[in-house]
């Protein structure tokens, strides 16, 4: 049966933190951020900076965007800037553009239970793609209680009670510099605890991305999960499977490439969240000393320490990182089932475990291709005879699947710390050295050796 839903929990005393009482000042904000609001307050509008950039600020880190609410409808927000645009339908939200820099700005949400419950009075009309006036509806929730539209508009009460956390309820004022709290969220930021505004099952029903949320808070704030809300978590985890794949593969970058990526992997685990996410790769990490853990371990912590050291990392190298022992086993089951050879076997498997990667999280083309090549210069970079090791090396992808095979050669040691220690050599000797190493190649032990074609002489 499709869940009602509960009444929010009532916010009985906001409190205003006057300027001076709080560390939030104009110089925190950017230039545009600012414009926005004060245009919105010019133009009669209530507007208010929200969220994640107070909070960031309250506990010493610097916001790195800034996210206004408004009691201005989308439609008239358009209408206070030139450069506006209106995007999404599960939330509608307006995305001032001032060149890179976008201001979102979102109205003030309501209640689901005050919208009219006939179907026709629960539309509004919109603008299709075509020009032409189509029924849009406001609010729909399917029957696990997921919002799959949430388009009522409320005053600032309401939009703080359909806040998710506690600390995001807090609304900075243009107007005289003032923090409201509604939720004692300060609190919650002086306690270091992650607390849900509402009953944390209906909370996670309505959108099972908040359960990652507090996840990411927890690993980016060093803040605590209280253990009622991570037994919902946990109950609740099969609910990631309901969320678009392209909503996911965004949250997913926010989790493992923000430079807290090992941290955040330990409490996804830990939640049981990290099989919905990755369930190819999730039933092979069996404990904390198997070679799957381990190199999830490593490839996050070298691109933690990337991302820390201001270094570009890529996506595709952490996708291709996570779900190379899935494709291995895929190769070992189809050369055993279908009695192919092994880089038919391979190149099968590789399609399939990315496709059914993609059902649970989108992986966009700019990044699968590159995962592609990295997996396949694993089948190339073990041949080196003749030309092989120069064309291998003048792949572009290369580098990205040498530094791959490396972390292979830490996990797995033996004939893979080997052949990444030789090319490791390879790279860095002569042109003539590169010559005598391919050569030494055919000396090896069990190397087969090239037959001499003795030409008979002829009688004369």
């Amino acid at each position: 049966m499709p869940s009602t839903p509960a009444k929010k929990q009532s916010i009985i005393n906001p409190v205003t933190i006057p300027k001076g009482q709080h560390p939030v000042t104009f110089s925190d904000i950017s230039d545009n951020t600012l414009s926005v609001l004060r245009r919105l307050n010019a133009k009669g509008y209530e507007a208010y900076l929200v969220g994640g950039c107070i909070r960031d600020r309250l506990m010493g880190k610097t916001p790195k965007d800034f996210d206004v609410a408004t009691n201005a409808t989308p439609e008239q927000i358009k209408e206070c800037f030139r450069n506006c645009r209106l995007i999404g339908r599960r939330f509608r939200l307006a995305h001032i553009v001032f060149g890179r820099d976008i201001i979102e700005v979102a109205t003030f949400r309501g209640h689901h239970e005050e919208v009219n419950a006939n179907e026709e009075e629960n539309k509004t009309q919109v603008k299709g793609r075509r020009g032409n006036q189509v029924d849009d509806v406001l609010a729909k929730q399917d029957q696990q209680g997921q919002l799959l539209r949430d388009n009522v508009f409320g005053t600032i009460e309401e939009d703080a009670e359909r806040r998710d956390f506690t600390f995001n309820a807090m609304y900075f004022s243009a107007k005289d510099q003032s923090i409201i709290d509604f939720a004692n969220g300060m609190a919650s930021i002086n306690e270091k605890k992650i607390e849900l505004i509402g009953d944390p099952a209906t909370r996670f029903r309505e959108d099972p991305v908040r359960m990652i949320r507090a996840i990411r808070f927890s690993a980016k704030l060093g803040m605590t999960i209280p253990p009622e809300m991570g037994d919902q978590i946990k109950e609740l985890s099969h609910l990631l499977a309901n969320i678009p794949p392209a909503r996911l593969f965004e949250e997913v970058l926010k989790l493992l490439v923000t430079g807290i990526g090992l941290r955040t992997f330990h409490l996804l685990h830990e939640y049981g969240l990290f099989a919905p996410l990755f369930p190819q790769l999730a039933p092979l990490l069996v404990d904390n000393s198997c070679r799957e853990m381990k190199l999830v371990e490593q490839v996050l912590k070298n691109t933690d320490d990337r991302l820390n050291n201001e270094q570009r990392v890529t996506p595709a190298f952490l996708y291709a990182a996570f779900l190379w022992y899935p494709v291995e086993e895929s190769t070992q089951f189809i050369m055993g089932e279908s009695g192919v050879a092994q880089n038919d076997a391979f190149n099968i498997a590789v399609g399939e475990v990315l496709q059914k990667q993609t059902q649970r999280i989108m992986i966009p083309k700019r990044f699968s291709i590159p995962i592609r090549e990295m997996w396949q210069l694993q089948m190339r970079l073990p041949r080196r005879f003749g030309r092989r090791a120069y064309q291998t090396l003048s792949h572009p992808r290369f580098r990205a699947a040498y530094d791959f095979l490396l972390i292979r050669g830490q996990i797995e040691g033996g004939d893979l710390l080997e052949l990444g220690e030789w090319w490791t050599e390879f790279q860095e000797v002569t042109p003539e050295q590169r010559k005598d190493m391919i050569s030494d190649l055919r000396k090896q032990p069990g190397v087969p050796r090239k037959k001499k074609i003795i030409k008979k002489r002829k009688a004369t």
